[in-house]
């Protein structure tokens, strides 16, 4: 049996649907309320932050996928996901199962340097410390030989359904509900975004490769990267119509912080929209050779057709 935690996320979704079509046809989906995405779904309600709730969660499992996506929020990330590691490593030595941690660059320094899976971690905000704790002590966990296991990172998300994410919602839920799109700070920096179908794929077929383990795999993004221009310059173009956006600069972003808690959390994240963000997937495509990754015009083709967008 495979089992995902935190499987009603975008990325465990997707994962389910994957796992059930290459992989496996004994699939659990655990969380506060897991629902079932295919009728032969086996469920199992747990609280991560419960050490006994994950412990019972896994029995029975050969490979675990940590997909959980904790509350937007600073304090509840340098908190609960150290706890939340540390429990799914436990349950995952009582169990004997691998683990597949779903990771974001939340650590990687906010720098224009070219992200590999040898970026040391460097971020001084509180999310990206959290992330760095928990990563860390899974590299530990990994290093000693507890358990079996490896962590699959992704730069920002772009994808359909209800994927998350700054382009998601600034761009493309905008354009679905007639509003002027968004861009934080320049419209001129390279963006690597991942298709988020792309990253469940890769990571199902990363946890279900032998020799994968015991290393960081950054999953695969498509190397010709577009700025927000060039991002909304295709949009419009299949679209048949030009699309007015708006840049939003540091001081309206700033302002806006004091009113709205979901601008205040993205205060921490702000430098690396105004530098080139590379994410570097050549390990995973030298690796993978056949692994077909989704063009920018073709996810976003995708996007507009789920989205409804005239």
């Amino acid at each position: 049996m495979q089992t995902i935690l935190g499987a009603n996320g975008i990325i465990g979704e997707e994962l389910a649907l994957e796992l059930r079509k290459n992989y496996t046809d004994k699939i659990q989906l655990v969380g506060r309320n897991p629902q079932k995405g295919h009728p032969n779904d086996l469920l199992f309600k747990a609280d991560l932050l419960d050490p006994e709730s994950v412990i019972k969660a896994l029995e029975n499992t050969e490979i675990a996928y940590l997909t959980v996506g904790l509350p937007y929020d600073s304090e509840i990330w340098l908190r609960n996901w150290v706890i939340v590691m540390q429990n799914v490593i436990s349950a995952c030595k009582k169990n004997n199962c691998k683990l597949v941690y779903f990771d974001n660059t939340y650590a990687y320094a906010q720098d224009s340097k070219i992200q590999t899976e040898e970026t040391p971690f460097a971020s001084e905000g509180k999310k990206g410390r959290g992330k760095k704790l928990a990563a860390e002590l899974l590299l530990k966990a990994i290093a000693n030989k507890e358990i079996e296991a490896v962590i699959c990172r992704a730069p920002e998300f772009y994808g359909p359904g209800k994927t998350k994410g700054l382009t998601n919602s600034l761009i493309f839920e905008n354009l679905k509900n007639g509003k002027e799109p968004k861009v934080f700070l320049k419209d001129t920096v390279l963006r690597t975004l991942i298709f988020t179908p792309d990253a469940s794929k890769a990571m199902a077929l990363i946890g279900n490769t032998t020799d994968t383990y015991g290393q960081t795999w950054h999953l695969p993004c498509n190397d010709n990267r577009l700025t927000y221009k060039q991002f909304i310059a295709e949009i419009g173009q299949q679209l048949e119509r030009e699309i007015k956006y708006k840049v939003l600069h540091w001081v309206i972003l700033k302002i806006g912080s004091f009113f709205n808690h979901y601008l205040k959390e993205t205060q921490e994240l702000l430098p690396r929209y105004a530098i080139d963000n590379i994410f570097d997937s050549s390990k995973f495509k030298t690796r993978f050779p056949d692994f077909v990754v989704t063009t920018y015009p073709e996810g976003i083709k995708i996007i507009i057709k789920d989205f409804k967008i005239k």
